[in-house]
């Protein structure tokens, strides 16, 4: 009896992700939920260095900046509520001192633009087709940091203006890294502030720029482009308020897990899968709390788990524990 459709998946080929792999992950707050499984497992990997962008055009921005070095200065930040902002990146950079959001903002410019040239491979979590366009400048902002909604206009992005965005971005990693892997999904989680039936627009806009991209005849636009079903698996396999946050809305841990095994069956290759296998050892060995930490049995499972981790540490210069 099957109690559960699933979505079926094919393992990919080639340039599978193992401990050579190096990983930049843009977008949505779910790229933080699959980026604290590749730190646990000791994946070399980055992620939004503009903290959380939840539309393709914020993402645009971003790749654009680093990719043509630019450098903010004090007219590309503002004061608001006792701190300064820049409407191009999260909150998490604000600061009261203006030099600091600068420097900041610069110092991760310089760092995305490294990591776009040298990643394998490149997720981009797409949250949100509704964007918020600044009232004086027109442009489109990332972040409105609590600004007055009268200073912006609301607007939904249409699947052509998705598509274009997308075709930008892939455009852009292609000029100056051909060989990365650039994978696509829609974040699962649902922006019910913008409304139940605008949020299924969103993701619905979002679903189809992506794949009018991905579905055009071969080019340069669409090679070694690829789309998860983030989105897809959280909607249908796991159709069911068990696997949300109390607040309804959040994929909870189990939830996370188990799209990360998913993807994980696609993307992961057979010797990656073993050796996660032994950092998961590592890593609850380093989390048990002893009943006697001074106990002949502890210290021999200490020097055990230093012995392990010396051994990964031959292997992969790289992992820290």
């Amino acid at each position: 009896m099957k109690l559960q459709t699933k979505i079926p998946l094919e393992k990919q080929s080639k340039n599978l992700i193992d401990y050579h792999s190096n990983m930049l992950l843009i977008g949505s707050c779910f790229v933080e939920n699959i980026g604290e499984k590749l730190d646990y497992f000791k994946f070399k990997n980055t992620q939004n260095p503009f903290g959380i962008l939840f539309h393709p055009k914020a993402i645009e921005n971003l790749i654009s900046d680093a990719i043509n070095k630019k450098t903010y200065l004090e007219k590309d930040v503002f004061f608001h509520n006792e701190q300064w902002h820049s409407f191009n990146a999260h909150s998490k950079f604000s600061n009261t001192s203006k030099e600091a959001v600068l420097h900041n903002l610069n110092g991760n410019i310089k760092s995305a633009n490294q990591q776009i040239q040298e990643s394998t491979h490149i997720v981009i979590t797409l949250g949100t087709a509704w964007i918020y366009r600044s009232t004086h400048t027109k442009e489109v902002v990332a972040n409105c940091h609590k600004v007055p909604q009268k200073e912006f206009t609301k607007e939904l992005l249409s699947v052509d203006e998705i598509s274009t965005s997308i075709e930008t971005i892939v455009s852009l990693i292609r000029d100056v890294n051909s060989k990365a892997d650039i994978i696509f999904t829609v974040s699962p989680v649902r922006h019910i502030k913008d409304g139940f039936i605008e949020n299924t627009q969103s993701k619905a806009h979002l679903i189809s720029g992506i794949h009018q991209v991905l579905n055009q005849k071969p080019s340069t636009v669409n090679h070694q482009s690829f789309y998860f079903p983030s989105y897809e698996i959280m909607m249908d396999e796991l159709r069911d308020y068990r696997f949300y946050k109390e607040d309804m809305i959040h994929p909870n841990t189990t939830a996370v897990n188990y799209i990360w095994d998913r993807f994980q069956e696609v993307w992961m290759s057979s010797k990656a899968n073993k050796t996660m296998e032994k950092i998961d050892v590592i890593q609850k060995g380093l989390q048990h709390k002893p009943f006697n930490p001074n106990s002949e049995a502890h210290q021999k499972f200490l020097q055990n788990i230093e012995a392990k981790k010396t051994q990964l540490k031959t292997q992969f210069p790289h992992i820290l524990f």
